[in-house]
């Protein structure tokens, strides 16, 4: 496949986004950054969210993940869809009732401003860490794909890419974004159901002859039933649940695009819908991937998980399927990595630098501040980047699960501990309460084998990660006292 034939068709993409931009954009404000004026379509915002929850590393990894996990992927899924209801009915209602700019503000209302500031810096923390995973898989593709041949080298592909988004959302934010993801992810899901449709043909398959084919190699199983193991069914779906109430429900960037929304119920119909859609699209990702192996075993190509899915696409594969996994691709990637920078810029400003109860600043000196906390972390994202290319995972789904399980666990042990109690903490002990329970979780990770022998802990450690912070603020926290 062409690199400069592949490299138009990113131009020319990226030129269709910055045209959409450009007219979404005009006239925006902090705002429209921050929140879209409130005034965000429902089912634009649902459906671009898909792009959003999946990124780049869904696109890659899950297809990748069919040949060791069969379809226990589909497990998690399950439990998203009781996270999203637990989203749209318990949590929703509480940020619109309190009229939120930035979720983490109920923090401060229920425990206590450093409590605020503590739920604040760990999603700036764990968003930084998950979305910069998700930017290094699909830029390290792109750079062997197409960057390489013009001898470009990695850490300037990165640039290049942090630059096309910052020019999109530079202005508009949120009020931009909801109408860029939702072209992203029609990009993304029109490159998916080609890719099957494409594959079915070459196997000469039906739907039905591909699935019993995958039945035989044992990549269709969806439901594992042995206790001890990280793939048992109770255990996946109770982390999918849990992970989608903290990286959904608890999360600026995701929180933010559903606040947008004019009403509540608008709000809760947008998370519903893309509850089930997620199911749906989940369930396609799985069967491409069997479908991949399928195609990999006829062909003799040796290449398994991460490199799976771009080794057939842009070597075993017409210029034109070649290219629409491109655009897919990169469909995928710039929902998750345009609102995270976005998220992040919006609460490092409310959340640390207080800009909302700073009536000294003018909106313009305001909108500057604002304008250069998102060019810095469009840098701190080039310099994470780095860090994994060094690491080098083989499975980047797996790592940003993992990076999930350490930093969300404070916040879903904050939240729940406002909503579930009445009672008062003590919030000068709320920070080292945070800190230490990640901590005794990587411990338990760690020596977990001598602890539990072959009982595995997997995604479920974010439950109990959640927990120690739970008992930990009971321990510091007294009844409120009731005033007549």
């Amino acid at each position: 496949m062409s690199p400069v034939l592949l490299f138009s068709f990113v131009i020319i993409y990226f030129l269709v986004l910055l045209v959409v931009a450009w007219f979404t954009g005009r006239g925006s404000n902090n705002e429209s950054f921050f929140i879209g004026n409130r005034n965000s379509n429902w089912m634009l915002v649902a459906f671009g969210m898909i792009g959003t929850s999946l990124s780049g590393v869904t696109f890659v990894s899950v297809p990748g993940a069919v040949a060791k996990e069969s379809f226990a992927y589909l497990q998690i899924t399950l439990g998203y869809l009781i996270g999203y209801f637990a989203i749209a009915f318990v949590l929703l209602p509480l940020y619109y009732k309190l009229n939120l700019t930035s979720i983490y503000n109920y923090l401060s209302t229920r425990l206590g401003f450093k409590s605020y500031k503590t739920g604040a810096s760990f999603f700036i923390l764990s968003r930084t860490l998950g979305a910069t995973a998700r930017l290094y898989l699909v830029v390290r593709i792109l750079q062997d794909a197409i960057l390489e041949s013009f001898h470009v080298p990695f850490w300037a592909t990165t640039l290049i890419i942090l630059v096309m988004i910052l020019l999109y959302t530079y202005e508009g934010g949120v009020k931009t974004i909801v109408w860029t993801d939702t072209l992203q992810t029609t990009c993304m899901l029109l490159g998916l159901v080609i890719c099957v449709v494409y594959i079915l043909s070459q196997l000469d398959m039906s739907l039905g002859q591909s699935l019993q084919a995958m039945g035989e190699k044992g990549y269709s199983k969806i439901f594992f039933t042995d206790p001890s193991s990280k793939l048992f069914f109770v255990k996946q779906i109770l982390a999918g649940a849990f992970v989608t109430l903290t990286m959904t429900g608890m999360d600026q960037e995701m929180m933010q695009k559903n606040i947008s929304v004019k009403t509540l119920k608008d709000s809760q119909k947008n998370v519903v819908t893309l509850g089930f859609i997620m199911l749906v699209v989940i369930g396609l990702f799985l069967l491409l991937g069997g479908l991949l192996y399928l195609f990999a075993d006829a062909q003799g190509i040796t290449a398994t998980g991460d490199k799976l899915f771009p080794n057939i696409a842009l070597n075993h594969m017409p210029q034109m399927v070649s290219v629409i996994f491109i655009i897919a691709l990169i469909s995928a990637l710039f929902p998750s990595a345009d609102g995270a920078i976005t998220a992040l810029t919006s609460s490092f400003c409310i959340d640390i630098l207080g800009m909302q109860r700073r009536d000294d600043w003018h909106d313009t000196e305001k909108k500057k501040i604002r304008q250069r906390v998102h060019l810095t972390f469009a840098l701190i994202f080039l310099l994470f980047v780095m860090v994994y290319k060094w690491i080098d995972s083989s499975s980047m789904i797996g790592v940003i699960l993992k990076v999930a399980a350490y930093t969300y666990g404070p916040l879903l042990g904050l939240f729940t501990f406002g909503i579930l109690t009445k009672r008062t903490v003590n919030d000068n002990l709320v920070p080292y309460i945070c800190i230490a329970s990640p901590l005794l979780c990587l411990l338990l990770d760690k020596y977990q084998k001598a602890i539990f022998g072959s009982f595995e802990i997997g995604l479920e450690l974010l439950i109990i990660n959640g927990l120690i912070t739970f008992l930990g603020l009971f321990l510091v926290s007294k009844k409120t006292v009731q005033t007549a």
